[in-house]
């Protein structure tokens, strides 16, 4: 019986991965001064209609369902209604900036296609407590390390960097009030998706066409966010950054900079995004400070994609597997297999990860497992007992050592010293 349509079964190989992924995503993270946190995976239906800040999109997305205490709850389609909820309760418990981040599961019932499924693995990043330009420089210099912590360069991604300020004029320039400014965002940020016949029906209240809209985008000139655009050149981060006022974000709670992070082959698919929302913690709680905040998502599917696609600086395919097995323990007589139970757990005491047959098994097959598992080194145990040998699978090279000097050999091979 496979597994449900956009869910995903992870074998070993795939786990490796995820794992890889989630191993950079926090140690870049935590080199930026981050925080983990995390939040429910279940929340309460209410939090996604709340003035309807997720938009009509993201509540036809939802998981929804009624618990048995008859409560409308989701499971969480994002992060960052939740955050909002977790901030307006206890944020005056923190010290500002508050910077988090976390790496959790999200559900959306959305059609299945590639890059796209109905649970995903996705990194947060936010920067709350803060208005300035540094910290929307902060957020977007975070993204780009991410994707330089997976090894990728300026030639194979791009931050489209936007401004919805600067939209919220052009638009109240053109009579638009906010219902239709809504509606006509929402259009410009399915320009380069859907046809201008489509686009110019829902425009129509406005006004507007899809000509005037690519005509502004043309025209926009970066200045309501050239002071972000000089951190960034002072980070000497310009070069991945391309000014684009086509970028809108679909969600109506972003009030300044947004921006999304594409892949340079021809796919053109977005990899990560976000941006300013200074107005949705107080949104969302009566009572609670009006506290600016910033912030953006970068999912695992299509991340997973190119690192698939696109290899390595040396030519070859990265390596995301984390070897099973550092030792192997041969117990080349079952006599000796006490001695040999002796080793194994006095290696794992000691944080080697070490392996063994479970059952009796030829010298020769024990030794192709190990390989198997990619070990670097096997220890047989015989009938040379106290004495084993000691062999670098990747060199065969073997040298006979009194068990109990075993360890520190290991460690002066770990270590790169010939001992």
């Amino acid at each position: 019986m496979p597994a449900l349509p956009g869910f995903r079964d992870f074998y070993p190989e795939d786990c490796a991965r995820r794992n890889y992924v989630v191993k950079t995503w926090r140690e870049v993270a935590q080199t930026y001064g981050f925080v983990e946190y995390d939040g429910p995976t279940l929340e309460g239906g209410d939090l996604y209609r709340k003035k309807n800040e997720e938009g009509a999109e993201i509540l036809e997305q939802l998981y929804s369902f009624r618990d048995r205490g008859d409560r409308e709850v989701a499971l969480r389609p994002e992060m960052t209604p939740t955050l909002a909820r977790m901030v307006a309760a206890r944020e005056k418990h923190f010290r500002k900036p508050m910077k988090w981040f976390c790496v959790s599961n999200f559900f959306r019932h959305e059609r299945q296609q590639k890059g796209r499924l109905r649970e995903f693995l996705q990194f947060n990043a936010d920067i709350l407590g803060e208005s300035s330009p540094e910290a929307d420089a902060e957020i977007v210099a975070l993204a780009v390390d991410l994707m330089r912590g997976f090894g990728f360069s300026r030639e194979h991604f791009v931050v489209r960097l936007s401004d919805r300020r600067a939209w919220r004029d052009f638009l109240a320039s053109r009579g638009c009030d906010p219902s239709q400014s809504q509606a006509v965002l929402a259009c410009a940020d399915k320009i380069e998706r859907e046809s201008p016949e489509k686009l110019d029906e829902k425009l129509a209240a406005s006004g507007l066409t899809v000509v005037d809209l690519k005509n502004f985008i043309a025209a926009g000139s970066p200045e309501s966010f050239a002071p972000v655009l000089a951190a960034l050149e002072a980070r000497g981060m310009s070069d991945f950054i391309e000014p684009d006022l086509s970028i809108v974000r679909g969600l109506a709670y972003y009030t300044g900079v947004v921006f999304e992070i594409f892949d340079r082959s021809k796919n053109l698919r977005a990899l990560a995004g976000g941006g300013r929302y200074d107005n949705l913690i107080k949104g969302l709680s009566d009572g609670a400070s009006d506290l600016p905040a910033i912030g953006f998502g970068m999912g695992d599917v299509v991340l997973g994609h190119l690192i698939d696609e696109i290899p390595a600086a040396d030519g070859k395919r990265r390596s995301v597997a984390i070897p099973a097995c550092e030792v192997y323990v041969v117990v080349a007589d079952e006599a000796q297999r006490p001695n040999a139970l002796k080793i194994v757990q006095q290696l794992r005491d000691q944080g080697w990860k070490t392996d063994f047959s479970l059952k009796p098994a030829k010298v020769g097959r024990q030794f192709q497992d190990a390989e198997g598992l990619s070990a670097r080194h096997a220890v047989v145990v015989g009938a040379e007992w106290p004495a084993v040998k000691l062999k670098t699978l990747a060199t065969r090279q073997e040298i006979a050592i009194a068990h109990p000097e075993l360890t520190g050999h290991l460690e002066k091979l770990r270590a790169g010293s010939p001992g």
